[in-house]
């Protein structure tokens, strides 16, 4: 059944950010459109399970592929999935769940099985194609903003597009937060130039260093963002890089960090 999929507390938060559907004008207008809650298990379901699209169980998840396609391309193009992420951040800086003051980056390589935006050699599985997840976390590891790029790309090239990302997040009085006090990294980051942008935005960099032994004293703070990447990967769609499109690969990432923010808020209670 669709609930089995898509839990209540998801469904109340997303209702409200779905694009209305266009009037039904003509008298005899043909098959009932499929509800936006089923047309959104199709979507968890191909997200959590890894299937092909082909392989959808209509009498499982109660849509066809096509449909739970359609409307995951659909929504994305419409933004819904930023806008969840956003809400449920702000929810979780209300619940005090959200702290900004310490953040750790990463990268992880993904294979991608197809030709298509954003892909390249990856250097770490002998030049196949793949992908490169982009993530920061703050200090308890609730993803603050994803990014997608090739794996031939240098992990900090995404540094600044990773914080631009950062949406203003609200729940307190006040002005939005929307950039952390210090920024924990590896090695890859360690850049002269990087670290002098990170101080003009306000931002101590705290990066390993490339030139010192192994044993830096910052994994014991920057290991969140390890572990954010293991429970989005748990989302076995996202293991593997199969669609073509980059922009519906972004779409279930970020639908992705949502479901994972709001397991903490329930977690929380």
């Amino acid at each position: 059944m669709p609930a089995d999929h898509v839990s209540d507390d998801l469904w109340e938060r997303i209702t409200a950010l779905l694009p209305t559907r266009p009037a039904r004008r003509h008298r005899h207008p043909g098959r009932l459109p499929v509800p936006d809650r089923v047309a959104l298990a199709g979507i968890v379901y191909v997200l959590r399970m890894g299937v092909a699209w082909r392989d959808v169980p209509i009498q499982v998840v109660g849509c066809s592929r096509v449909t739970a396609w359609r409307w995951l391309r659909d929504w994305t193009e419409a933004g819904v999935w930023p806008r969840l992420h956003e809400g449920l951040l702000a929810e979780l800086r209300k619940a005090s769940l959200l702290d900004m003051e310490d953040s750790a980056i990463d990268g992880s390589h993904v294979r991608a099985l197809k030709e298509g935006d954003h892909t390249g050699p990856s250097p770490v599985d002998r030049d196949r194609r793949g992908s490169k997840h982009h993530l920061i976390v703050d200090r308890h590891g609730n993803p603050l903003a994803v990014t997608l790029t090739g794996s031939h790309r240098h992990d900090v090239t995404q540094l600044l597009p990773l914080l631009d990302a950062i949406p203003p997040i609200r729940g307190l009085r006040g002005r939005p937060r929307t950039r952390p006090r210090r920024l924990f990294a590896d090695q890859g980051y360690d850049f002269g130039k990087y670290r002098r942008l990170l101080w003009k935005r306000g931002i101590k960099p705290l990066v390993a260093r490339r030139s010192v032994a192994h044993g830096s004293g910052l994994g014991k703070t920057r290991w969140v963002v390890e572990r954010t990447f293991a429970r989005l990967h748990q989302f076995k769609r996202l293991r593997i890089r199969y669609k073509v499109s980059a922009d519906l690969h972004l779409g279930l990432l970020q639908l992705a960090c949502s479901i994972i923010c709001l397991r903490r808020l329930r977690t929380s209670f």
